[in-house]
């Protein structure tokens, strides 16, 4: 269990840095027995305090919050709420699936790469190639729809890639602006026979 607290522009204080270790060990021992690693970062961004948390079950599920306050106590309260609140439903849906066989999934490594968009007020000449600001290796899993869904809305990430569970192929869930979450399950097809005049 190692929990990894910092602070960017502003000096988390011994009060603080034990109230989120207290929080965040109370909030796994509540809802699962394994052990953790997580990263809490509080930061000042002008007058608001941004607190983001990360957390790494020993089973491998992530699970992030994160929250913004005008009090950094206050931001951290609020983002401790959220990640317990994911914590309880991915508790809930795994006793919804106790029972049903379960399968050890298959992972493919792959890059995961962070572009930097240009600015909108500039116009995109035809030479531009965006600069790639970050770069990681994650691990592409093999899932269900519901599985990647449930993941999706563990981590609040935009998006998640990944293996189906049914055919192997690659496939994404995403966060729609309604709120609603959208699927995509390319079809790969064949190459088609080219036709009599080469094309």
């Amino acid at each position: 269990m190692a929990l990894k607290i910092s602070g960017k522009n502003v000096d988390i204080g011994e009060a603080l840095r034990s109230r989120i270790e207290e929080t965040v060990e109370a909030a796994v021992k509540k809802y699962f027995d394994g052990g953790y690693a997580g990263h809490v970062v509080v930061a000042k961004n002008g007058r608001n305090f941004h607190t983001d948390c990360s957390l790494h079950l020993d089973s491998g599920a992530v699970f992030e919050a994160s929250s913004t306050s005008a009090d950094a106590n206050d931001g951290f309260d609020a983002a401790a709420e959220r990640l317990e609140k994911r914590l309880r439903r991915y508790k809930r849906r795994i006793k919804d699936h106790k029972g049903k066989p379960s399968h050890k999934l298959a992972g493919a490594a792959a890059n995961a790469f962070i572009i930097e968009p240009p600015d909108e007020e500039e116009e995109i000449g035809e030479e531009y190639a965006p600069a790639i600001v970050a770069e990681t290796t994650t691990e592409i899993r093999r899932m269900t729809v519901s599985s990647a869904v449930l993941q999706l809305d563990m981590t609040d990430a935009p998006v998640v890639v990944f293996r189906n569970h049914s055919h192997g192929g690659l496939n994404v869930v995403y966060r729609r602006p309604d709120g609603h979450f959208g699927w995509i399950d390319p079809v790969l097809n064949e190459p088609s026979e080219p036709n009599s005049d080469g094309s």
